[in-house]
C-alpha cells in the first residue's frame, strides 16, 4: 500500500444538536396552496405544455421522472413532492447525496442547512454524529438487505428504525454460499466489520423521526414510488464520519443508477424533468438513455418521442434548437443544456425558481388546490 490516508477517527465529532441551522422545515416548508409569484406569459405558456405532456404520459402509462437538486428539498418543496406522488403523476423521483441528507435532517430534527463559511474556517462543517452516523449505517444496512441508497434511507425513517442481524446470521450467510450469493456475501463482510468496529448491538435499533411527514424518501418508500440517490464519492459530510463505508456507497448507488435506468427505459411517451440539477442529472441521464436505446434497438424499436424540461435559474443566451453554440461561447459549457440537446426528443428550458415551477404544475395539475 502506497500513500497516506486521512485517519477519520482522529476527528472530533460534535452532537448534531449542536449545530446552527438556517432552514426550519415547520417554519420554512412551503404549502401547496402558496401563491406561484412567476406570472409571465413565457412562465404559463412552459408550464401548460409540461401539463399536457404529464397528463399524456399517464395515460400512455409512460415515465413521468423528476431529478431535483438539493435546494429543491432546502427550499422546503416536500409537501409539493409529496402530493405529486400521492396523486400518481410521479413515477420516478431521483436526487443527488446533497438532497438525501437534508431530506433526513428534516425528518430527524426538523432543521437543516449549516453555515459552510463559518464551520469549514472552525473545523466543523459537515462533522456531525448523528447525520454521519445514522446514515452511513442505514446504507452499510440497506446494501446488506439488497435495497438501494434512497430506499435504504426512505426505510430507515418510514419504519423509524434499523434492524441489525446477529453474527450468528451473518455467519450462516457468509457459511452457506453459492456462486450467484458473492455479492451479499462480501454485503454480509461489510455490515459485520462494522458492526465490531463500532460495537452494534445485534436487534431493533428505534430512531425518533418527529418530523418524516415533511420527508419526501419516506414517502417515496412508503407509496412504493423509486426514489434513486446517485452520490459522488467526497461531495457529502457523511463521508466526514468514521462510519462511512466506501462498499456500501457503490452498492446502493450502483443499484439506484440501475432503478434509474429502467425507468429511462420506459421513456417513450414520456416526461422528464430536470429540475436545479446542473450536473448529477444530465450526466446518468445520457449513460442510462444510451443503455436503454441500446435495449430498443435490438428489439427494431427506438426511444424518440419524449419530453425533456430543464429548469433552473440561469437565463438562457442560446437559442438550443438551432444546434449547440460554439465553443467560444459560454453557453457552450452548460451541461444541463448541452447534455439534453443532444438526447433527441424535445427539450425546453425554462428559466425559473423551483418553488414555482413545482406549485404550478401541482396546481395545475389539480385544480382542486385553493391559493392561500
Amino acid at each position: 500500500m502506497t500513500g497516506t490516508y486521512f485517519d477519520r477517527s482522529q476527528l472530533k465529532i460534535k452532537p448534531l444538536s449542536e449545530r446552527h441551522n438556517k432552514v426550519m422545515i415547520e417554519k420554512d416548508h412551503v404549502p401547496i396552496t402558496h401563491p406561484v409569484r412567476n406570472t409571465s406569459p413565457d412562465f404559463i405558456q412552459r408550464v401548460n405544455e409540461v401539463v399536457m405532456r404529464i397528463k399524456a404520459a399517464k395515460e400512455k402509462g409512460a415515465a413521468i421522472m423528476l431529478t431535483i437538486g438539493a435546494h429543491t428539498i432546502k427550499n422546503g418543496m416536500a409537501p409539493t413532492l409529496i402530493k405529486l406522488m400521492e396523486e400518481g403523476w410521479i413515477t420516478h423521483l431521483a436526487t443527488n447525496g446533497a438532497g438525501i441528507i437534508h431530506d433526513w435532517e428534516f425528518a430527524f430534527q426538523g432543521l437543516s442547512s449549516e453555515d459552510v463559511r463559518t464551520n469549514v474556517d472552525k473545523g466543523e462543517f459537515g462533522i456531525w454524529e448523528e447525520t454521519g452516523r445514522f446514515l452511513n449505517l442505514a446504507l452499510v444496512i440497506g446494501a446488506f438487505e439488497g435495497k438501494g441508497y434512497g430506499e435504504s434511507v426512505g426505510s430507515m425513517i418510514e419504519n423509524e428504525g434499523v434492524q441489525i442481524p446477529t453474527e450468528q446470521e451473518i455467519d450462516e450467510i457468509i457459511t452457506n454460499y453459492s456462486n450467484s450469493d458473492l455479492d451479499r456475501v462480501a454485503a454480509a463482510l461489510d455490515l459485520l466489520d462494522t458492526m465490531r468496529k463500532f460495537q452494534l448491538n445485534a436487534g431493533w435499533l428505534p430512531i425518533s423521526f418527529p418530523f418524516k411527514k415533511y420527508c419526501v424518501q419516506a414517502a417515496a418508500y412508503r407509496l412504493g414510488v423509486p426514489f434513486t440517490g446517485h452520490p459522488m464519492i467526497g461531495h457529502d459530510i457523511i463521508y466526514t464520519h468514521p462510519l462511512n463505508h466506501g462498499a456500501a456507497i457503490g452498492r446502493t448507488s450502483l443499484r439506484d443508477f440501475l432503478k434509474f435506468a429502467h425507468g429511462i427505459n420506459n421513456l417513450e411517451g414520456g416526461v422528464y424533468m430536470s429540475v436545479g440539477s446542473a450536473v448529477m442529472s444530465p450526466m446518468i441521464f445520457e449513460k442510462s438513455l444510451s443503455m436503454a436505446q441500446n435495449v430498443h434497438l435490438q428489439n427494431n424499436a427506438h426511444i424518440d418521442n419524449h419530453y425533456m424540461v430543464i429548469v433552473d435559474l440561469a437565463a438562457n443566451t442560446w437559442d438550443w434548437s438551432q444546434g449547440e453554440p460554439p465553443d467560444t461561447n459560454p453557453a457552450y459549457y452548460l451541461r444541463y443544456l448541452k447534455t439534453f440537446s443532444r438526447m433527441g426528443g424535445v427539450m425546453k428550458y425554462l428559466s425559473a425558481d423551483n418553488r414555482d415551477f413545482l406549485l404550478a404544475i401541482y396546481q395545475k395539475l389539480n385544480k382542486n388546490v385553493s391559493r392561500d
